[in-house]
């Protein structure tokens, strides 16, 4: 018994004791089942999130993939437009030059035809004025070397001769 009275003076006895009820009260309430229950239950939503976290991973690399070749295609339709711009300024720029050359052409041909024109009607004022001249400095000749009775002569003659002419 001196044994037993030396163990039980001891407080480390006691404390170890105390620590055995202590256990053995968790156990008798239930305390490794209320946390493993816990921890199962935020394993589970952990897991959930997880799930969750890997599905939106998924249709952010869907929306990505759509994203870039949506990219692609508006890049395709942006050289495309470009590419047909030139092509249009090219041909609009084609078909001014040949308007233009048109234009000048006509122009260059009405110059011309007025030029012509003006040389014909100068040609026919200077034929007027020689015309002109001419028979007045025939009169003046006539007027200077003919007299009167040579001239009743001349005229009888041609009025004479107007018949045969006139047929």
């Amino acid at each position: 018994m001196e044994f037993l009275k030396a163990v039980l003076q001891e407080p480390d006895f006691w404390e170890g004791l105390g620590l055995v009820i202590v256990v053995c009260g968790f156990l008798y309430v239930g305390v490794p089942g209320i946390i493993t229950g816990a921890l199962d239950k935020r394993a589970k939503e952990i897991e959930v999130e997880l799930t969750q976290a890997l599905q939106l991973r998924k249709e952010a690399e869907v929306v990505l993939t759509n994203y870039r070749e949506r990219a692609k295609e508006a890049g395709k339709e942006a050289e495309t437009i470009l590419r047909d711009a030139k092509a249009d300024a090219e041909r609009f720029a084609e078909e001014a030059r040949t308007a233009l050359k048109a234009q000048l052409e006509r122009r260059a041909k009405q110059a011309q035809d007025r030029i012509a024109q003006a040389e014909r009607q100068a040609i026919l004022e200077i034929r007027t004025l020689a015309a002109d001249a001419a028979a007045s400095a025939a009169e003046k000749i006539i007027t200077s070397r003919i007299d009167d009775q040579k001239a009743g002569a001349l005229i009888a003659q041609s009025l004479g001769e107007l018949p045969a002419k006139l047929n």
